[in-house]
């Protein structure tokens, strides 16, 4: 059977699970299970003929949904936390992955308009970052500790304080999506661009290395955090501007429900980062240059795998559960 045939043969079908995942119409267990059971042996069917289709990556996802509706058990209940980091947040990730790129391609391009800003214009950095930060910066520099200013004031309350400004920075990133998206782009260019021209002044010092030591210490959750931020501003900016077939409000419902699950996923890496920044970073020119490495590329690595990888996985675990259950049924 040609695709075209298949998907006009079935489309009434997925549209029907479609409103039922969204709540838009009540099934009960008998008549879902028997959706299920017939959305599997699609699943099954475009696997087989159309294996790198969009129409076996739609099957795949609505699957893993309506597997979830049926089978929530009395222990995902009790372990409500554990299943939306685990479970809920990774299959949003997956939904709106392309959001995720969107995201570090801006940030790239903004970090790189600030490195080039800070190439052609010496007062580049003094201008974005403050005279007075730089001045104290340089300072640190030529006192042989280019990361100093992570150093200064006691660690509870530079860790304290640091969490509430990177929160309010990320919900900024955020909640800025409702101007379409617009908002959001404007606080990550304003942010990458700092990062940009921070690193660079580093850099006009011949302390780029050392800096790194001290500022990825924390950075990776801290900046992989901003990103995923900035996704889910970008995911609820763009419910409102392209609500498809469903109304504009409607669309913005949804939109925001899915896109907060994805921002409050950050807020744990944003309180890490804190922590370490106020406790650890100080540290960063004394500790043994393996303890530097094994810290940054260890969380690097986990958000990394977090966001990136591990919603792969989960979908693909969910499709081979409701497959074997749909088998079994």
């Amino acid at each position: 059977m040609r695709e075209v045939a298949f998907i006009k043969q079935n489309k009434a079908k997925w549209l029907e699970i479609e409103q039922v995942i969204s709540g838009k119409m009540k099934k009960n267990p008998d008549d879902l299970s028997s959706l299920y059971i017939n959305l599997i042996n699609d699943l099954s069917f475009s696997q087989t003929y159309y294996p790198k289709s969009k129409t076996t990556v739609y099957l795949n996802f609505l699957s893993s949904q309506v597997f979830q509706k049926i089978y929530k058990t009395k222990r995902i209940e009790e372990n409500r936390i554990r299943h939306f980091f685990l479970t809920e947040v990774p299959l949003t990730v997956y939904e709106y992955r392309r959001y995720l790129y969107y995201a570090f391609v801006f940030f790239i391009l903004f970090v790189g308009i600030g490195v080039i800003s800070s190439v052609y214009d010496k007062d580049f950095a003094t201008l974005i970052l403050g005279e007075g930060y730089v001045n104290q910066t340089l300072e640190n520099i030529k006192k042989g500790d280019p990361t100093a200013i992570y150093g200064s004031g006691a660690s509870w309350s530079t860790s304290l304080m640091i969490i509430v400004n990177n929160l309010v920075v990320g919900a900024k990133l955020y909640i800025y999506g409702i101007s379409g998206g617009i908002g959001t782009l404007y606080a990550l260019m304003k942010n990458s661009i700092m990062l940009g021209a921070f690193q660079f002044l580093f850099e006009t010092q011949n302390v780029l290395l050392e800096s790194a030591k001290g500022i990825w210490l924390h950075g990776a959750f801290e900046i992989f955090g901003m990103v995923v931020e900035a996704m889910a501003g970008l995911i609820l900016g763009a419910s409102i501007l392209f609500p498809k077939t469903l109304s504009r409000l409607e669309s913005f419902k949804i939109g925001f429900r899915k896109s907060f699950k994805i921002y409050l996923s950050t807020v744990p890496f944003t309180i890490f980062a804190g922590i370490i920044e106020g406790f650890v970073t100080r540290y960063a020119q004394t500790m043994p240059l393996i303890l530097n490495i094994i810290i940054i590329f260890g969380t690097l690595s986990f958000i990394a795998f977090y966001y990136f990888i591990y919603p792969h996985i989960v979908i693909k675990k969910l499709d081979q559960n409701a497959i074997a259950s749909g088998k079994k049924m």
